[in-house]
């Protein structure tokens, strides 16, 4: 057994897929990801258009990368069962119900990085945290093809699936292209609730449901409420509605009820460091508190004016600039127009006109 095959073997025995993948990608997934960015479709993502060629072409920054081993692990986890009490509503990326993959991921490439050493090779290992095309790898892998939402699909697992690569400094066998699946289904662009999907395998983050409930910081726009709907922490519709992810392999852990369903109230009533003990090792410390209150009172605005109402006294009153522009906008929303006009007085001068947006439009 060749040092990479057994690097591989020893990847599978943690629980991973494993596909070889060369080191230099085909060219059209460089000129998309360069076109996807030249249109700005990456929004407030900054970090993804720093050296976007090295990205591209890892050797750039590593001279010895000569091979990738793309290694895949599935989070199709069945749903859990709604807790009772408190107010349950928001929907949550199916990813997030357990604890965050990184922590479960991370130190499985740190184990294979070191066993690489003592192979004789040099090896980097990231899962989508560094400088590497995650999905173009693994469709230059052979495993699967990009699928019409974008994200690498496979006929045995479907899309449930997260990415990393570990890169080499040995040659990895070539692969045969696989066929795209897809056909003519498009059901994920219909089920695409803000119209994201915008071309075959091309999402425009500015209009995507999970980056505007999970990487954006900021206050989010108001035409885009009522796409969110109840989806309080991501999106998964254009994978729910995917014929390949009918039937995915199980997956472990079992999912944890309280992160599939958080109770709403807690985001309001923790403080930014109890949010934090409360939350530890799972996704929603990505976004943080005050995020998720964001989203949790545009969920409520648009399916729980009642509960919304219980809530908007601690909202406005909240530390968060942000959580207070959008309790106001919010109030706005479900005909509380006059607590939203009075809650203008506590905000910047760009939170207010987001107010006073919310106003004219909902008003």
């Amino acid at each position: 057994m060749n040092p990479l095959e057994e690097l591989a073997h020893a990847a599978r025995r943690r629980g991973f897929d494993v596909h070889f993948a060369p080191a230099r990608l085909p060219e059209a997934y460089g000129r998309a990801y360069l076109d996807w960015l030249a249109a700005g479709r990456h929004a407030g993502m900054a970090y993804l258009a720093r050296d976007p060629h090295a990205r591209i072409d890892p050797a750039r920054r590593f001279p010895w990368f000569r091979g990738a081993l793309v290694l895949s692990l599935s989070y199709a986890y069945p749903e859990p069962p709604r807790p009772a009490g408190g107010v349950r509503l928001g929907r949550v990326a199916r990813y997030a119900w357990v604890r965050d993959y990184h922590l479960r991921i991370d130190p499985r490439l740190r184990d294979l990085e070191d066993l690489c050493g003592r192979l004789g090779g040099r090896c980097r290992g990231y899962v989508d945290h560094g400088p590497v095309l995650e999905q173009a790898y693994a469709a230059a892998a052979g495993g699967g093809w990009i699928g019409r939402n974008g994200l690498w699909l496979t006929q045995q697992g479907g899309s449930y699936r997260h990415l990393a690569v570990l890169l080499t400094s040995w040659p990895a066998p070539p692969a045969a292209p696989h066929p795209n699946r897809c056909g003519r289904c498009a059901a994920c662009v219909q089920a695409c609730p803000t119209g994201a999907i915008v071309a075959d395998g091309v999402v425009d983050a500015r209009r995507c449901v999970s980056y505007w409930t999970i990487e954006h910081r900021g206050l989010v726009p108001l035409e885009l409420w009522d796409g969110i709907g109840d989806r309080l922490f991501g999106c998964d519709d254009c994978q729910t509605v995917c014929p390949w992810n009918r039937r995915p392999r199980a997956a472990d852990p079992l999912p944890d009820p309280e992160l599939a369903w958080p109770d709403l109230e807690g985001f309001f009533r923790l403080s930014n460091r109890a949010f934090a003990r409360r939350y530890a090792g799972s996704a929603f410390l990505r976004s943080g508190r005050a995020a998720l209150a964001r989203n949790a009172l545009i969920v409520l605005a648009n399916r729980d004016p009642e509960a919304l109402a219980r809530l908007l006294p601690a909202a406005l009153a909240d530390p968060s600039e942000r959580v207070r522009a959008t309790a106001a906008a919010a109030a706005a929303r479900t005909g509380r127009g006059a607590e939203a006009a009075g809650a203008r007085g506590s905000l910047g001068e760009a939170a207010r006109g987001y107010v006073n947006r919310a106003l004219e439009l909902f008003g």
